[in-house]
């Protein structure tokens, strides 16, 4: 992209201060006549850089000046720009600090790599919440952002349950935030039972109240949130994927799968599954949270599957099909 390119060579520029047009070519993989094109480039968009001719002369930029955005491309600050998320933000409490660094952004690119970064920005949005579903009501999130960002121990009241109105009181060391398809989540250390450390989930929307302490906390050097999170996750489906079914899926069931059922484990059942036979149908073992979710899941691959183990699972899909074949007969 020539806007990425061109802030490649105003840093080069600003980093050497002078070299010749056949020096920034090498460096930037291009030919000299795109160096000549970019410097003109670069001039029209209100750039400082002269060209001198001869020897020890080349291009140069003017004594002094330098960007105020270093390393930063004009795809780095359009995808900033881009990544805005409002929605997110304001839950976070930082609504203003979008704008204030937005404008920071676009304020020290020149113009037009400035409307480069606008240009993108007014084009791509991020919308994290999925389809059909009204983000919950998250209102101690901002208090326990506040407590991650300066290490503040929090006292929250947590409801154990959607339909449980009782709530249960916490002291929790807020390590980090996670947003999961529209759901924050928050990642804290809280002592249970005589365990210091302990890291538990806590949903933010079923958190009551959150306040926080006076004392702040020491983060653990080797808290990684991300590698935390991946792990979390794994464990969780595993505990949910607790039963085991066998299935013929026909070449059209086996693409549907994934659609069906967990996709982590629609994706290792294919993956280990035998060989197709003279019809294309082939064997495979899926891991499932239960046979009777299951059974609900597989009637919707309809006449693509046939349930061979358990055998409860193969009187569910046929229960099914003939309740859906007698609802469905022509009248």
């Amino acid at each position: 992209m020539r806007a990425s390119r061109l802030m490649a060579l105003l840093f080069v520029l600003q980093r050497r201060r002078a070299a010749t047009a056949g020096q920034l070519a090498a460096e930037l993989e291009v030919s000299e006549r795109t160096i000549y094109r970019d410097v003109a480039a670069l001039i029209e968009v209100g750039v400082p850089v002269w060209t001198e001719p001869g020897p020890g002369g080349g291009i140069r930029l003017v004594d002094g000046w330098r960007t105020r955005l270093d390393g930063l491309t004009g795809s780095e600050a359009a995808a900033m720009l881009a990544m805005g998320a409002p929605q997110v933000l304001a839950e976070l409490g930082m609504s203003s600090a979008l704008v204030a660094a937005q404008a920071k952004v676009l304020a020290t690119l020149p113009e037009g790599l400035r409307e480069h970064a606008r240009v993108v920005s007014e084009r791509v949005l991020l919308d994290a919440p999925g389809w059909f579903h009204a983000p919950a009501e998250v209102t101690q999130l901002a208090t326990l952002a506040q407590g991650v960002w300066e290490q503040r121990r929090a006292r929250i009241r947590y409801a154990r349950g959607y339909r449980d109105p009782t709530t249960v009181e916490r002291l929790v060391a807020p390590l980090g935030l996670v947003l999961k398809a529209g759901v924050w989540y928050v990642v804290a250390g809280v002592e249970l039972s005589g365990r210091d450390g302990d890291i538990r989930t806590y949903r933010a929307s079923r958190i009551r109240h959150a306040e926080l302490e006076q004392d702040t906390f020491d983060r653990p050097g080797d808290f990684d949130l991300g590698a935390w999170w991946a792990g979390s996750a794994a464990r969780f489906a595993a505990s949910m994927l607790r039963e085991k079914v066998t299935v013929r899926l026909s070449p059209r069931g086996m693409r549907a799968l994934p659609h069906a059922v967990d996709p982590d484990a629609a994706t290792a059942a294919i993956a280990q599954a035998g060989p197709p036979d003279v019809d294309g149908w082939c064997e495979l073992t899926v891991d499932v949270e239960s046979v009777a979710v299951a059974a609900g899941q597989l009637t919707g691959l309809g006449g693509e599957v046939e349930a061979l183990d358990p055998p409860e699972l193969r009187t569910a899909l046929a229960t099914a099909g003939r309740a859906l074949a007698e609802r469905n007969a022509p009248r």
